[in-house]
């Protein structure tokens, strides 16, 4: 199997991505990249890294949601490999406005199985294509920044490039808004896992 990789700087640091030739299969900062080729020999055990720039334009459209291009990421394609449920998580995560952030309980019942919240984490946790697949955007029920795998500054970084205010006025703002779609969904912020 062949497996494309670029590597490139932002203002996130360095970015690698991998591609299949068809599919975005990976993006991760370089730092992580021991992290980024383990997951990938589980779904390809034999691999040919191949460096090339730019493959199917990927690098280009990274750059341009960097650029404030928010579009530019929904024509990606993307082979995440992972599970059932990883891939269905994954996919609800696809479906995040830019600018806006959910809950992990909120991803759970949106998928069908509200009380996955921290299943939910797990998978977000899991994801190898950072940015495109935006787990950046899910924060805690209780509004507060939670893992993500890149880094806490830069999920701040990316929440901030979107629009996504952190002040405490704001906060209590999306607290009200998050809490009132959980009572909606007979859930409260208080029996949510984060």
């Amino acid at each position: 199997m062949k497996l494309f990789i670029d590597r490139f700087e932002s203002p996130l640091g360095e970015i690698m991505l991998v591609t299949d030739g068809e599919c975005l299969c990976a993006l991760d900062f370089a730092e992580y990249e021991p992290r980024m080729r383990g997951l990938l020999s589980k779904r390809y055990p034999a691999v040919d890294w191949l460096v090339k720039v730019d493959p199917q334009g990927l690098r280009t459209k990274i750059q341009a949601y960097l650029a404030g291009d928010y579009r530019s990421l929904i024509e990606i394609d993307v082979n995440a490999g992972g599970t059932a449920f990883q891939q269905l998580v994954w996919q609800e995560l696809r479906k995040i406005p830019v600018g806006t952030t959910v809950a992990y309980g909120e991803i759970a019942t949106n998928i069908g199985r509200p009380t996955a919240a921290r299943a939910v984490g797990m998978a977000n946790s899991l994801n190898p294509v950072a940015i495109v697949i935006p787990c950046h955007r899910v924060i805690g029920a209780s509004l507060q920044l939670t893992g993500y795998a890149g880094g806490l500054v830069r999920k701040q970084w990316l929440l901030a490039h979107e629009g996504v205010s952190l002040s405490p006025a704001a906060i209590d703002k999306d607290r009200e808004r998050i809490s009132k779609r959980l009572d909606r969904q007979n859930l409260t912020t208080t029996n949510k896992i984060e």
